[in-house]
């Protein structure tokens, strides 16, 4: 592995409890410390540690933050409540997107508002390049906060129960679902957020990179008790892919726009934003691929890129593939014609050479 991946506050404890590191992104990570489905399956019981410190943390301030902000992503900014978090989407001006987002509105304990935006970890030089670009020359004050922070994904049915006991200032089942707070964790400051990215229930911790390592530890003994475990991005993959959540650079890119993708939620229509004529042009575009879940017997696995066959021939690609632990059967995401994508159609997928047959199901395959 290069010498040169940056590593998270926590990346001395991974490799002390046998995390088999990878480079992702750039950063060293890891896949996993036992099995993946071992890994998976704890977080659907009982409760996941993730370490999602990777992920970029931009925080904006001043006057002109929120009209900025409000040009710059898909979802309106304006209307977003104090406290409550967006997922959101940044596009070029064709509507191919550059990302996909949490923005959170937020405030200092004197009452200073500001914005905190999360940006997946491989995109955060480009996206950091993008703000730049159309960022006022005064107004708006912008600062990357990711190497300075920390954040720890708590998820599963126990997740709230063992973050809780880390917590003062708040209840945690009191917040609602993606909203944030900034509390307090063993006397230190800390955002909480009822956000995560597996399907379950839980929060994510931001806190500052020199107390993430004993608040881990707590959480990871708390985990252990209520057969909990610290979770790899390998499951951290598995339990989004059940979910149906999108993955960029799979899911999404800059050659897809989010009518396609299936995120029309996270466009909030009738205003102008960066890409917003293009994304309402793709509305009226009947003939443009479109995100589907398949459903296959066995256990061959699809993977990226694998063909999607119709009528003999290839009609699309998988963009993601997993064997599902929770569903005992293998699942893909990828893009067909719209005449393909209604649920229940039969295709087929060319997993190398041999066709298997492939339902388009409902999405998400995985519901708590």
């Amino acid at each position: 592995m290069s010498l040169d991946l940056a590593k998270t506050p926590l990346h001395d404890w991974h490799v002390a409890a046998g995390g088999r590191m990878v480079d992702f992104t750039g950063w060293s990570m890891p896949v996993q410390y036992n099995s993946i489905v071992e890994e998976h399956r704890a977080t659907r019981t009982a409760v996941g540690l993730f370490d999602v410190s990777h992920m970029a943390r931009f925080r904006f301030e001043g006057p002109e933050a929120e009209g900025f902000l409000n040009r710059l992503l898909t979802r309106r900014v304006d209307n977003l409540k104090p406290g409550r978090i967006r997922y959101s989407v940044i596009c070029r001006e064709d509507g191919g997107i550059l990302d996909d987002v949490l923005i959170y509105r937020l405030a200092e304990e004197d009452g200073t508002p500001y914005f905190w935006l999360v940006v997946n970890a491989g995109n955060r030089t480009k996206i950091a390049a993008w703000i730049q670009k159309y960022l006022p020359s005064s107004g708006v004050e912008f600062t990357d906060r990711t190497l300075e922070t920390a954040m720890i994904a708590v998820q599963g049915p126990k997740a709230l129960e063992i973050a809780q006991e880390q917590v003062s200032g708040g209840q945690l089942a009191d917040f609602p679902y993606f909203s944030g707070q900034n509390l307090l964790v063993d006397g230190q400051p800390a955002l909480i957020s009822r956000t995560g990215y597996t399907g379950e229930d839980g929060c994510e911790i931001t806190i500052a990179a020199e107390h993430a390592t004993p608040l881990w530890q707590r959480l990871a003994d708390a985990a252990a008790k209520v057969q909990g475990m610290a979770v790899g991005l390998g499951a951290r993959d598995t339990l989004r892919l059940e979910a149906a959540m999108p993955l960029y650079g799979h899911e999404l890119s800059e050659e897809i726009n989010p009518i396609q993708a299936g995120l029309e939620f996270a466009v909030s229509a009738g205003r102008e934003f960066l890409g917003s004529e293009a994304i309402e042009k793709a509305k009226g575009q009947a003939d443009l691929p479109r995100r589907v879940g398949l459903q296959m017997e066995g256990r061959r696995v699809p993977r990226e890129h694998y063909p999607i066959i119709a009528e003999g021939r290839a009609v699309g690609e998988v963009t993601s593939g997993t064997f599902s632990p929770t569903l005992d059967c293998p699942i893909a995401m990828g893009y067909v014609p719209p005449q393909y994508a209604t649920v229940g159609t039969s295709l087929e997928v060319d997993l190398r050479g041999k066709l298997f047959p492939a339902k388009v199901v409902e999405l998400p395959f995985y519901k708590r």
